[in-house]
């Protein structure tokens, strides 16, 4: 888990300083590479009719929704301070509960109902909801929420019959293939040989991140490994004071403080009540 805490949270800093790069070109680099390390996952059987799949409407609805997100990180993490952009998608869980209920016909009990209440309260103090144009783009953060919420679900769904690997696999080639469009909307800008290591890293770091998070669930207890991504946070501080000299305010803090606690009683509920827990960032 803390590996891949640190893998997404360089990832994340790359994205920021990438500003100057079409966010079309960022995910074709997040895409094409974040494949490099699905393809050594996929079983020698399966290299041929690796795209089988009986649950391809399941597929293209959790890719939707997975693009959705990626795009409106990416906006976000340019528009914003890292620590802020770190601090909301804390809140995921919180809508995960929210969309299980209409999705999953799961019954959601009042420690639940009383977590997402806290929880939308810290997103209210750190995005101080206006009109300004800085007050819009906490906006980006919040689809992005959503979006990873139905991707928590979808996946889900999906585990019981397909395969991680494959459900990777199709999510970076959706990635790849939205990426073209921006060919020809944004155009593309030729990197240095610096800028596009960096680049790749994106893809690669965004890839493993997930795998490691993935295998981190399946060897240890989910109670033990879920409080180290709240590292995150620190390393957004860390890494935005460093390159942007950005200071979190005192309504960040306390804010992300209430969405933290918020996602702590829903992870607590839901191994409580040994539910499926919502742990993947996915993206």
């Amino acid at each position: 888990m803390f590996i891949s805490v640190c893998a997404f949270s360089i990832m994340d800093l790359i994205v920021k300083w990438s500003e100057h790069y079409p966010i079309g070109q960022v995910l074709f680099f997040r895409g094409f590479c974040g494949m490099i390390p699905i393809l050594f996952l996929i079983p020698k059987e399966r290299f041929i009719d690796f795209y089988k799949t009986k649950r391809s409407l399941l597929h293209f609805k959790r890719c939707f929704a997975g693009l959705i997100a990626i795009v409106a990180i990416f906006i976000a993490l340019r528009k914003l301070p890292l620590a802020t952009v770190v601090s909301i998608t804390f809140a995921a869980p919180i809508f995960t509960t929210i969309l299980s209920i209409f999705f999953l016909n799961e019954k959601v009990g009042i420690y639940r109902w009383m977590a997402v209440i806290v929880g939308f309260i810290g997103i209210i103090i750190i995005s101080e909801p206006g009109y300004s144009s800085l007050n819009l783009y906490y906006m980006y953060p919040i689809i992005f929420c959503l979006g990873l919420s139905y991707v928590a679900i979808a996946i889900r769904q999906l585990s019981s019959t397909e395969p991680v690997w494959l459900i990777g696999l199709f999510f970076s080639i959706s990635i790849l293939i939205m990426s073209f469009f921006s060919l020809f909307t944004q155009g593309w800008t030729l990197p240095s040989l610096k800028d596009l290591f960096l680049l790749s890293m994106v893809g690669i770091l965004g890839g493993l991140a997930n795998l490691w998070l993935t295998q981190s669930y399946k060897l240890s207890e989910v109670s033990l490994v879920t409080p180290l991504k709240y590292l995150a946070l620190v390393f957004a501080i860390i890494f935005g004071y460093l390159f942007w000299d950005e200071i979190p305010t005192i309504k960040t803090l306390i804010g992300a403080t209430l969405v933290i606690i918020s996602s702590i009683i829903i992870f607590r509920r839901e191994i409580y009540l040994k539910g499926p827990v919502s742990t993947s960032r996915h993206e």
